[in-house]
C-alpha cells in the first residue's frame, strides 16, 4: 500500500468553503478511483489555512497514472483548485513500521 501526502495551503478566510469542497471532491471523485483505499484529512490548528490530506492507494501507479492522467483529476482540481494559495506539495511513502 502507498500513502500519498498532500500538504495543502488555501487562501485566507476560505476555510469553511474549502472544508465542504475538499470533502465533496474526495467522496465524489477520488473515492471512485482505481486503487483508492481510504483517506484521512487533517486541518491545521495553528495554521488554519493548512490541510494535510493522506490518501491510501494500492499502488503508486494507481495515483500517478490511473488517477492523475484521467479526466477525474481535472474534475478534482476544478472542485478544490480555486481555493489553493499555492500548488500543494505531494509526496508518496511506503510503510516502514506501525504500532499494533
Amino acid at each position: 500500500m502507498i500513502l500519498e501526502i498532500a500538504d495543502i495551503r488555501i487562501q485566507p478566510g476560505r476555510q469553511a468553503e474549502f472544508d465542504d469542497a475538499i470533502q465533496r471532491g474526495i467522496t465524489e471523485v477520488i473515492a471512485k478511483a482505481k486503487g483508492f483505499n481510504g483517506f484521512k484529512l487533517n486541518k491545521g490548528i495553528e495554521s488554519t489555512e493548512r490541510y494535510v490530506l493522506m490518501i491510501f492507494w494500492e499502488t503508486l501507479e494507481n495515483h500517478t497514472i490511473d488517477f492523475r492522467q484521467s479526466p477525474a483529476f481535472a474534475e478534482w482540481r476544478a472542485i478544490v483548485g480555486p481555493y489553493f494559495a499555492v500548488p500543494p506539495t505531494v509526496e508518496h511513502f511506503n510503510l516502514l513500521a506501525k504500532s499494533d
